[in-house]
């Protein structure tokens, strides 16, 4: 159901691109658009693991350096059917955790100081299946497609004024409305394609681990740490974390602009695999 999700998401992204490129931007401001965030978005989307390391100061280290961590992510990785990704630790008090990666022979999975002194080895099988889920689910391509249409649609709207458009189709008013309007809608499309992927990992993470008890367990502790406990972290990369590194859970109105679903949600799908 997430991937079916993701798919109907994507393709709404595509067709108000169409529109927008259509109503504002003409052709020419399409292919313009669309080429920009094309070629912003290649760049992030290969460098995109090296970048978010050196970021956040995380360090690569190896088995002989934290046996315990180490010896975890490859025995589920093996579960999961993956090559063994790098392993790094960030110098960070509150407990969080990433994956990156342009793909699983190129990826690598990240986790703060924090976490793991936070969580018992149960929970901490529980991130890593999760974060392990999102690179079998090759969740870092789909964000960079989605990050590049939103891009393109945002960059339509901002040019749209300049290239002018099909006047006969709608007023000034219309247009400006349009140009306030489209990115937004963009952006709540490409989060809710980052939340419906957070489930799709939390999902396939409980199946790797074999316990999602242990990974709403986990879920609940973190969610309480990220209220307690600042990150210096980029909003850029928000979405990648396991946990909003900002506020942590949102809920209602707020949801629709947040790259996470709220905690409860996601523990109570967790605890409904059971």
């Amino acid at each position: 159901m997430n991937g079916m999700k993701t798919a109907a998401l994507m393709a709404a992204l595509m067709v108000l691109f169409t529109l927008i490129g259509g109503a504002i931007g003409g052709n020419t401001g399409m292919i313009l658009a669309c080429g920009v965030a094309i070629a912003l978005n290649f760049g992030s989307y290969w460098f995109s693991s090296s970048i978010v390391l050196k970021m956040y100061r995380a360090q690569e280290v190896s088995e002989a350096e934290a046996p315990e961590l180490v010896q975890i992510i490859d025995e589920l990785r093996q579960r999961a059917n993956l090559p063994m990704p790098r392993v790094y630790v960030i110098p960070n008090d509150q407990p969080n955790a990433f994956a990156t990666g342009r793909n699983p022979e190129n990826a690598a999975v990240a986790v703060t100081n924090g976490i793991v002194r936070l969580l018992s080895k149960d929970e901490l099988r529980g991130v890593i299946a999760h974060e392990l889920a999102h690179i079998k689910n090759r969740d870092i391509l789909t964000s960079s497609i989605a990050a590049t249409v939103a891009a393109a649609i945002t960059l339509i709207a901002r040019f749209g004024m300049y290239f002018g458009g099909n006047r006969d189709r709608g007023s000034m008013v219309s247009s400006l409305l349009m140009l306030i309007l489209a990115p937004i809608a963009a952006m709540m499309i490409q989060m809710a394609i980052s939340r419906s992927r957070e489930f799709a990992a939390d999902h396939e993470g409980a199946l790797i681990c074999g316990k999602p008890e242990a990974l709403a367990s986990a879920l609940n502790r973190l969610q309480s740490s990220a209220e307690r406990i600042p990150m210096d972290a980029n909003p850029s990369t928000a979405h990648m974390f396991i946990i909003n590194p900002f506020s942590g859970s949102m809920s209602g109105i707020r949801n629709l602009f947040s790259t996470h679903p709220s905690t409860e949600q996601r523990i109570e799908k967790l605890l409904a695999m059971r």
